[in-house]
């Protein structure tokens, strides 16, 4: 009788994992065509013995079923039992709260059906962040989709920060977070000498079910909320950034020598004399960039050298594993959460001036139109010849300098010509924003907020930085080496219909059909440089877009007018810029491919702290500025409506660039409502229109610390109709303003708040390289 063939040996994928791994294990797709097969949930121990997994196979199988449950292919219930999810018909999710009590369980693999909506009572038990399973239920009156929440897998909260506070002798955590809406019940022996009013952390003992709130032990007592740099840490811990290298981490940094070695030199390129700058802010101090250009004929060489981090951190080692951890560094006002220790990020790595550094090099040949010819990356040991400033290079373009570096940069601003002449042809996006920076005294308090000056040498290093991501992409994908893509994608279809009947009322037409390329917001961006509405349309255009995010399909970077594009130079401060250079130096090799345990989970991570990070650096701003006004409450401002909600404006203060909100009960005497097809503001009888864009006079009334909220009065602004131009629309938009009203009791007010913060990104001193 023939013996029957192993079913671990009939896996169709079976040759692929053989090129892949030298000790292959069943595929992703056998494993869920086996449980598809046997038609029931079957234990991770029992489908061992049935895929012939030997013992000590057992963790790295076991690895395997944990990443497909991550992706979601897979859920593993508290039984231990695998389960294909598809057969379950649930869904993956995170938990997204609000402050008034509902949430949203949003998918972790995007599957553009939308997020479910979960009522208040849904959400007793649950806390933000967690990751649950959920069985869609329909869609609600709204057309939202409705779910049951079936199981909880992870809890994201296991500490909380916030004020302790007393109510009839029992002591409770009043969380920072507004996303924890409901106080935390404290262990009465774990106050110690706290005080009411102060800051604590506690972590959770109990979960919250549908009965009874958390429970919690108090272990550390930050102090008084009033604090110098309290502000930072709240932030840290209310959106648990890891903050703390860990033992093992610190040890390994430390066994890092503090200069290149010798034997480092091995199969490098040797590039000391080549003369490669850095060009950064005054207050940088890691430098992971250095650039130099040189002619060729009509054409330029342009060499981009970044530090080489993945010569120091190695993939699974004690330093990789806190770098993946934070995946990226995390920059607030006077202080930085770095991704790699210090001796890393400002020292071995960082290509400070006159000292030898590692470095992996992308050096292009770009023809005189500015077309990348030809491009090759190489490892190398470099030498800076000087750490320049954008203010510095400036001036020496504009004014002249007898530097012997002077001809070099004269060269590569030369090459920035060509290179931004190709992007005007491209047709990528060219928006404007103000940043700001908060100048300090020496007590810690801001002094006063001014505009960060943007000049051509930023630009010129964002260029030079994008050829070199641009070449990344191409040489990944040309060499078909999995990797991490920065994907932008350009409207919905809902978004752009939306933003074409919104144009229309403008006059103002996009080209481009059902698929309106780059070129065409840009073409008609360039339109509206005389147009006092012009912000208003920038913020159109921008809310029609996607977010970008990191994952391992190429979808293109619509903004920046790019067929593919990645990220390859940063990798002090970036995870995927770190893994970008691991797959570069695979491909180089020749050998194994480089591998994370999973793309799709690697990059559904890397999106999540970048939003994290964005989200704890604007809460440490906004506090500080709110800070700032107190002193100013009282004062009459002029300002300029830089967002329109349905619950009131958003104005942008003249000369001191802070942000507070006008209520929408405080607009005048008459009912406002928002027309969302304008993105005004009218008033039912008057007809009296708020603009994006309008100027008006507003007075400070209140500066919250607790919410860090500035809320403003109305002195003066609006337009009124032209006689005879009332708008015909007023009674239907009041109608629709009012059923929006209600909507901004439930994700309106998010969703607006939302969009009003990705109208005008703020900036970090690092926001040329964040595209």
């Amino acid at each position: 009788m023939k013996k029957k063939t192993s079913l671990r040996l009939q896996d169709p994928h079976l040759e692929r994992e053989r090129q892949r791994y030298e000790h292959p294990l069943p595929s992703r797709e056998w494993i869920i065509e086996i449980l598809e097969d046997r038609g029931v949930p079957v234990r991770s121990e029992a489908l061992a013995i049935l895929l012939d997994i030997a013992d000590a196979e057992v963790p790295f199988f076991e690895r395997r079923l944990g990443a497909m449950a991550r992706d979601g292919q897979v859920v593993i219930n508290r039984r231990g039992a695998v389960c294909v999810a598809e057969k379950l018909d649930i869904v993956k999710c995170r938990i997204e709260a609000h402050k008034d009590g509902f949430g949203f369980a949003v998918p972790l693999t995007p599957t553009g059906e939308g997020d479910f909506v979960l009522y208040a009572r849904q959400m007793r038990g649950l806390m933000h962040g967690d990751i649950v399973t959920v069985r869609p239920a329909g869609t609600d009156r709204r057309g939202r989709r409705e779910g049951q929440v079936v199981d909880v897998l992870e809890r994201a909260q296991k500490s909380v920060v916030g004020r302790l506070i007393k109510e009839r002798g029992i002591a409770m955590l009043s969380p920072e977070d507004m996303r924890l809406p409901e106080n935390i019940l404290l262990e009465p022996d774990s106050i110690g000498q706290a005080k009411t009013g102060q800051v604590v952390v506690a972590d959770i003992v109990d979960y919250p079910d549908a009965h009874r709130p958390a429970l919690a032990r108090v272990v550390e007592v930050l102090g008084d909320y009033a604090d110098s740099g309290m502000e930072i840490e709240i932030a840290v811990r209310k959106h648990q950034l890891p903050h703390r290298f860990s033992a093992a981490c610190e040890a390994a940094a430390a066994k890092i020598p503090a200069k290149v070695r010798a034997s480092d030199f091995k199969d490098r390129e040797d590039i000391r004399d080549l003369p490669l700058v850095t060009i950064d802010g005054e207050s940088s101090r890691d430098f992971d960039d250095a650039v130099y250009a040189e002619k060729r004929g009509r054409n330029f060489r342009l060499v981009v050298a970044i530090a080489d981090v993945s010569h120091y951190v190695r993939p699974g080692d004690a330093i990789d594993a806190d770098a993946l951890e934070r995946a990226t560094s995390v920059y607030f006002p006077r202080r930085v959460i770095p991704m790699l220790p210090e001796k890393l990020s400002n020292g071995i790595c960082s290509l400070n001036p006159d000292v030898e550094r590692l470095c992996m090099v992308c050096d292009m040949e770009i023809t005189y139109a500015g077309n990348i010819k030809s491009f090759r990356f190489y490892p190398a040991v470099m030498r800076s010849r000087a750490r320049l400033t954008y203010n510095q290079v400036w001036d020496w373009l504009q004014n002249g300098s007898d530097d012997a570096l002077k001809p070099h940069i004269d060269t590569l601003y030369k090459l920035y010509r060509v290179l931004l002449n190709k992007r005007h042809q491209r047709g990528a996006m060219e928006f404007e924003s103000v940043e700001t920076e908060m100048i300090f005294d020496k007590n810690g308090k801001i002094k006063r907020i001014v505009p960060v000056v943007r000049n051509e040498a930023h630009r010129l290093i964002e260029e030079c930085m994008l050829a070199a991501n641009v070449c990344a992409a191409e040489f990944l994908l040309k060499h078909q080496h999995p990797v991490l893509f920065r994907s932008h994608l350009g409207p919905t279809p809902e978004k752009l219909a939306t933003l074409r009947e919104q144009l229309g009322l403008l006059g103002l037409h996009l080209g481009g059909g059902d698929t309106p390329a780059p070129k065409d917001y840009a073409a008609l961006f360039a339109q509206t440089a005389d147009r006092p509405d012009r912000e208003l349309i920038q913020v159109m255009l921008l809310r029609s877009m996607q977010q970008a995010v990191y994952e391992p399909v190429n979808q293109g970077h619509f903004g920046l007018a790019y067929a593919a594009y990645t990220h390859f130079t940063s990798p002090i401060r970036r995870y995927p810029d770190l893994a970008v250079h691991r797959a570069i130096k695979a491909v180089l090799a020749g050998g194994k491919p480089y591998r994370p345990e999973s793309w799709v989970a690697l990059g559904v991570h890397c999106s999540f702290a970048e939003r994290r990070a964005d989200e704890a650096s604007r809460d440490v701003e906004n506090w500080l500025k709110t800070y700032y006004m107190q002193d100013k409450v009282g004062e009459i401002f002029g300002g300029t409506i830089t967002g329109v909600a349905n619950f009131g404006l958003f104005v942008t203060l003249d000369g001191i660039h802070i942000e507070g909100m006008v209520h929408v009960s405080d607009l005048g005497e008459d009912y406002f409502n928002y027309r969302s097809d304008i993105m005004a503001m009218e008033g039912e009888r008057s007809g009296v229109r708020f603009r994006l864009g309008d100027a008006v006079t507003v007075q400070v009334a209140r500066a919250d610390l607790d919410t860090s909220k500035i809320d403003l009065a109305l002195i003066s602004g609006g337009t009124a109709p032209t006689a005879g131009k009332r708008s015909g629309k007023s009674k239907a938009a009041a109608a629709k303003g009012k059923e929006g009203a209600q909507a901004g009791k439930g994700r309106g007010k998010k969703a607006a708040a939302k969009n009003h913060a990705a109208a005008v990104p703020g900036k970090t001193s690092k926001s040329r390289r964040k595209k």
